[in-house]
């Protein structure tokens, strides 16, 4: 979870465009390189022109969770490791639903759901390698050309994915498949493990990225969210940003909500400011779309049943509080060796695991990333749910958290055995959710807040991706043209 802020200078205002809805709808993508970050990192903090901004949040490993995953062998067992793949998944219900099958009879693993990952890239390491299982659309630190996959130099793109749909692809010795639901816990298996994945690269080596990118990132994955087979429900956005405007005149705010509207549905994180934070994190303060806070098993691996609020995990407000919680405390995913996340952050590397595959981190990015695989279960189950009926459906069937306030936890822990039951009797008319009411009528933005367009300037203040380093860069408004991209023009 990333955490940048706005800054004002002079009587320059920094706000949307009037183009960006427009421009987002029809998918257009600018046709010029995005700005280069105006941020130097500087080993621990990032130089700023007001400033030293100290990093903060989230973290990479867990020596107690550690602990609980060895046996007496001194190995990694997945089944007593609190954060586990093997045990957020049977935790939150999505084991369960595996056993489940769609109209079509394939079982509920995320088949035909395409999941979109707005980060640093996904590598293709064991796990997320098979043929067709990550669609590589435009690398934006490139300037918004065609992305060949091996380049999650950061790191956190990978582990984002690993969370959403690893597949192990397990089988017997006579390579007969093995049903998802009675896999090895040794057998890393995301939430969703047969969802294709689209990765839109957002960030480098460094973790930095621009304003621009993002909602470049977000038009393009609007625009393209059917091509070459694709079936875009879902887009993941593990990073945010504090904003000092109100979501209504918010350009990142403008930009979710045509993805929203386009019937994608975002999953964003809260923020990693814990009780401190002043609000959710921007895009999460957008109220359309669906705002994710990280629960914490305290250590234990039956304590998903029992969970608190992660200290970490950023409260609301009475008018936005989080909308619901999800696993974020200590997860566990895939590694990518060598890149800047794995280098600075040997505690990351799970205890135990002979492989050398997996890492370990906490923050609201993660918490994200299992409502997105989750999301993407009930599509396939339910093709027809609306972004509006997600939400309602997720929201009205979580568990609540006892003698927690609405703002920290929102409606609790994600469950998807209720949710997949509370769906199932709404297609019947049997429904005691009444997702043909779902309609949210919010105000909405318009990303602009009356400065002229031409006189707009400012920049965004960096802090971090879960833990790690995300520096700002200048965007100035400026109307989106030009559509280099065509169905065909990249793979």
């Amino acid at each position: 979870m990333s955490k940048i802020s706005w800054w004002r200078r002079g009587n320059c205002r920094l706000a949307g465009v009037v183009a960006i809805a427009a421009a987002l709808a029809s998918g257009l993508v600018p046709a010029q390189r995005p700005a280069a970050p105006t941020n130097d990192v500087v080993g621990p903090s990032m130089v700023h022109a007001s400033g030293v901004l100290s990093l903060a949040g989230g973290k990479w490993g867990d020596k107690k969770a550690d602990a609980e995953g060895l046996a007496a062998d001194k190995a990694n067992h997945p089944d007593h490791d609190p954060g586990s793949l093997f045990t957020v998944t049977r935790a939150i219900g999505a084991r369960q639903l595996w056993k489940h099958h769609d109209p079509a009879g394939r079982p509920l693993t995320g088949s035909g759901v395409t999941v979109a990952l707005l980060d640093s890239g996904v590598s293709p390491v064991p796990g997320l390698d098979s043929p067709g299982k990550v669609v590589y659309g435009p690398d934006f630190t490139a300037g918004g050309v065609s992305n060949t996959g091996d380049q999650d130099d950061f790191g956190h793109g990978t582990f984002m994915a690993g969370l959403i749909a690893a597949n192990d692809q397990p089988s017997k010795k006579d390579g007969t498949a093995i049903n998802l639901d009675a896999a090895s816990p040794a057998a890393q298996e995301g939430l969703a493990p047969d969802a294709q994945l689209l990765s839109v690269k957002l960030a480098g080596a460094d973790g930095t990225t621009t304003v621009d990118a993002v909602i470049a990132g977000l038009a393009w994955v609007v625009q393209h969210r059917n091509d070459n087979g694709m079936n875009v429900r879902v887009v993941n956005l593990s990073f945010g940003a504090t904003a000092l405007q109100p979501y209504q005149i918010d350009p990142l705010a403008a930009a979710v909500e045509a993805a929203w509207r386009s019937g994608i549905v975002v999953v964003a994180s809260a923020g990693n400011d814990g009780p401190s934070a002043n609000g959710l994190a921007d895009p999460a303060l957008d109220p359309f779309v669906i705002a994710v806070g990280s629960s914490d098993p305290q250590g234990k691996v039956d304590g998903w049943g029992h969970p608190v609020v992660a200290d970490f995990s950023s409260r609301g407000s009475p008018d936005r509080p989080v909308d619901l919680l999800a696993p974020g405390r200590s997860v566990v995913s895939l590694r990518v060796p060598g890149s800047t996340i794995d280098v600075d952050n040997p505690a990351g590397l799970v205890a135990g695991d002979s492989s050398q595959r997996l890492f370990r981190g906490s923050g609201t990015s993660e918490a994200t990333a299992v409502v997105s695989g989750a999301v993407a279960l009930l599509l396939q189950a339910h093709p027809e749910l609306t972004p509006d009926q997600v939400k309602a459906l997720v929201m009205a069937t979580a568990r609540p958290l006892n003698q927690t306030s609405v703002e920290a936890a929102g409606s609790g822990e994600i469950q998807l055995g209720t949710a997949l039951d509370a769906a199932d009797k709404a297609a019947s008319k049997d429904a005691k959710v009444d997702l043909a009411g779902a309609v949210q009528s919010y105000p909405t933005s318009s990303g602009l807040d009356g400065v002229d367009p031409g006189d707009l300037s400012g920049s965004w203040d960096g802090a971090r991706w879960s833990g790690a380093r995300w520096s700002g860069a200048r965007w100035s408004g400026a109307r989106w043209s030009g559509a280099r991209w065509s169905g065909e023009g990249w793979s």
